[in-house]
Parts: structure tokens; C-alpha cells; sequence
């Protein structure tokens, strides 16, 4: 026979006084004074660390470790601007490194804003032919996942077309503007989009040879085929600018009348893959 015992407590007896006034604001004010004083102190918070690494944490220990990485001097292209020379990044080098660092689907891309802020018409070519130059501004969102952590950086950029066509004119300098908008978003995470640029003496930009020679790794032969397959998928259009896009990019002749042979090597994978991913949200 199970045998339980029952706690009598034993309480101050209440004093009341005749009237039974409630308490006054000062009773109260003890009373809660005592109860909190009663309870345990909560246990202090952890501190957390923006630079740590682990599950659930912010980025993986390969991703802080490319993140700090030098930028590879040879991804990085030159320009005259004025009297003086430029260095930059182009738009897919910075959408192939997101693509490598954050995952094809660790990152997202919004246009927050797009503004034409001039459209006029103006003499182009050498002939001198009737055009339109447009410019565009955008402000575009850059949203990345980091272990169970989301980031939002913001970036703004301008963009200008010259074309004789009104439309296409619209759409190179839409699209310029989105770009520059990307790299400046981009570029808060690091060397590897152009952040090293920023300073004048370029001392986190490396000359080393291995990232080189790592990225003109050649290809398996299935990589090749699967890549042919899926430029010859693309919709004219967009199959005619990747033409465009990739012999500029690898300085191919136009006199090179196909493109098909001079896929061979990871940089040239890289770029299709980023080419390919603008395709699909385009």
C-alpha cells in the first residue's frame, strides 16, 4: 500500500484591521521589491561572435577563409577613364566568385530602384548616324545565407547606353546600371569583388601563380559536352550576346567563326555558369 504524506505549510497568520484599507502605493512598491530580490539573478548572455565559425553560426571556416583571400590579380581588368587608368572587376568575374563562395543558392539578387535619368538623342558611330544615349541609376539588394543567419547589403551603380536603336539603348544602360549597382553590393564582403581595388597600393591584390593555374584547370570532356548542350538550349538572342560576352571576355577573333572548340578550361566554365544563371533570371 503506497504510503504518501501531505505537507501541511504553516503561514504568517494575516493581520487585517478593522476598515481593510487596501494597500498603499509605498506597500506595493515593497512588496515588489521583496518578490524580485526573492527571484535567481538570469544567467548572463553569450556574446556573439560576428567572426565565428561553425554550424548555425555565419559562414563556414572556407567560405572566411576565401572571403580573406587576396584578390587574384588576374581577374583584374584595366580602363581609361580621363587622364588616368582604371582597375575593376567585370560583372560576371563578381557573379561567378558569389556563385563560388555563397553557393548557386546561397544569394539573391533584387532591384530595389531603376531610374532613367537622361535619355537624349546624339550622333554615334563613325558615320555619325542619329542614336540615343540613355543613363540609368539602381539600386540593387544583395541577400545572403550564412549558416542559420541571413545578410542584406545594399549597393547603388549608374549604367548608360548608346545605341541607335531607342530600346536597345534603354536596355544596355538598365542593365550597365544593375551591374555596378551588384559589384558595389558585392564588394562589402571582401577581396574576392573587388574590394582590394579601393586602396590606391593594391596590397591585397596577389600576383601569386597557383589561383591562376587553379583556374585554368582543363575540363572533363562531359563537363565540355554538358556545357555545349546547354549554350545550344539558349534562345537566339541571348545566344548571340553570349557569343559576344565570351569573346570579349577570352579575347577570341571574330575571324574564329565557332566557339564550341575553346571551351577547355574551369575559368572558361565559370563564366558560362554565370552567363547561364543571368540567362535563367533574365
Amino acid at each position: 500500500m503506497a504510503i504518501t504524506s501531505t505537507a501541511t505549510s504553516h503561514s504568517a497568520p494575516i493581520r487585517r484591521n478593522a476598515t481593510s484599507r487596501p494597500p498603499t502605493t509605498l506597500q506595493l512598491l515593497r512588496d515588489t521589491l521583496s518578490q524580485d530580490a526573492a527571484q535567481p539573478s538570469p544567467a548572463p548572455a553569450t556574446a556573439h561572435l560576428e567572426g565565428a565559425s561553425g554550424p548555425g553560426s555565419g559562414f563556414s571556416e572556407r567560405q572566411v577563409a576565401a572571403l580573406s583571400a587576396p584578390l587574384d590579380r588576374a581577374n583584374v581588368r584595366q580602363r581609361e577613364q580621363g587622364r588616368s587608368r582604371v582597375s575593376y572587376l567585370e560583372g560576371w568575374q563578381v557573379i561567378a566568385e558569389a556563385n563560388r563562395i555563397f553557393g548557386f543558392d546561397g544569394w539573391e539578387r533584387c532591384t530595389l530602384i531603376s531610374r532613367c535619368v537622361a535619355e537624349h538623342e546624339r550622333p554615334i558611330g563613325r558615320d555619325r548616324k542619329s542614336g540615343w544615349g540613355v543613363t540609368y541609376t539602381a539600386r540593387v539588394r544583395i541577400t545572403v545565407t550564412a549558416g542559420h543567419r541571413t545578410l542584406i547589403r545594399e549597393g547603388s551603380g549608374a549604367g548608360h547606353g548608346i545605341d541607335a536603336d531607342k530600346g536597345l539603348a534603354h536596355e544596355s544602360a538598365l542593365k550597365e546600371a544593375e551591374t555596378d549597382a551588384t559589384k558595389r553590393a558585392l564588394m562589402t564582403f571582401g577581396n574576392p569583388f573587388g574590394l582590394a581595388l579601393y586602396d590606391k597600393q593594391q596590397r591585397q591584390v596577389s600576383d601569386a601563380k597557383a589561383p591562376v593555374a587553379a583556374a585554368d584547370a582543363p575540363l572533363q570532356p562531359a563537363a565540355i559536352t554538358g556545357l555545349q548542350e546547354r549554350i545550344k538550349a539558349l534562345a537566339p538572342a541571348r545566344l548571340e550576346a553570349f557569343s559576344k560576352g565570351f569573346r570579349a571576355a577570352f579575347q577570341v577573333p571574330e575571324a574564329q567563326p565557332s566557339l564550341a572548340g575553346l571551351i577547355t578550361t574551369s575559368r572558361h566554365q565559370r563564366w558560362i555558369e554565370s552567363f547561364l544563371a543571368e540567362s535563367a533570371t533574365a
